[in-house]
């Protein structure tokens, strides 16, 4: 998947850089945007084949560079202070946890019953949610759907890993770096409240996104 992201990405530089040859009317590459796409693709391809966690070393490779030290808990403290000022009365919740953020978005704001078509009232909160990940863009983001107990397990680890797919989608599709993403569909493996109350289910319906800084 991501492998295909980086090629995407690299077809779409050449494509934006093609010239017409006045003389014979060809479309052609510009020597400038060629070189530039060949060197975008080498350094993601080196991120690439670094191993380990590939979404790091491709962004590092494509020149985003990584966080260390005393400069995380800055950077990720405005970054938290940004969501919590966009995301006021929005009914998500912003949530940290020594360098990790969490927001908690409810179903019943985001998806209706069994559906993993976002809500078109949610598409503002999450244009103030992408607003914020395209400014700090030295943050993983790891998305997770969950859901009641309700039906059967396999129908709900397909609709939460569905739901996740909705909101990074939204989110990339807003100009939020692919390459910054994973989703997980949970199911009802994690529930926060019990199961037995219409209230505990409805709690345990939401996606969840994690930022993690690129370290």
């Amino acid at each position: 998947m991501l492998k295909k992201v980086v090629v995407a990405a690299i077809v779409g530089g050449l494509l934006a850089g093609c010239t017409t040859d006045p003389y014979t009317g060809d479309q052609k590459i510009s020597n400038t945007a060629g070189g530039a796409a060949l060197g975008a693709l080498a350094g993601a391809g080196l991120g690439l084949l670094a191993g380990g966690d590939d979404r790091r070393n491709a962004l590092i490779g494509a020149g985003v560079g990584a966080l260390a030290g005393g400069a995380i808990g800055a950077y990720m403290d405005r970054q938290e202070a940004e969501l919590r000022a966009q995301l006021q009365g929005t009914g998500v919740s912003v949530t940290r946890q020594g360098d990790y953020i969490f927001l908690n978005m409810p179903s019943n704001i985001t998806f209706t019953t069994d559906s993993a078509s976002i809500q078109p009232a949610f598409y503002g909160t999450l244009n103030s949610v992408a607003l914020v990940l395209k400014r700090f863009n030295q943050t993983l983001i790891d998305v997770y759907g969950h859901t009641d107990s309700t039906g059967s397990y396999q129908h709900n680890m397909d609709l939460s890993r569905r739901r996740a797919a909705s909101v990074a989608d939204y989110l990339v599709a807003q100009g939020t770096d692919p390459r910054r993403f994973q989703i997980f569909g949970m199911g009802p493996d994690q529930p926060i409240a019990s199961n037995a109350t219409a209230e505990g289910r409805a709690q345990n319906r939401r996606v969840e996104i994690r930022l993690q800084p690129l370290r």
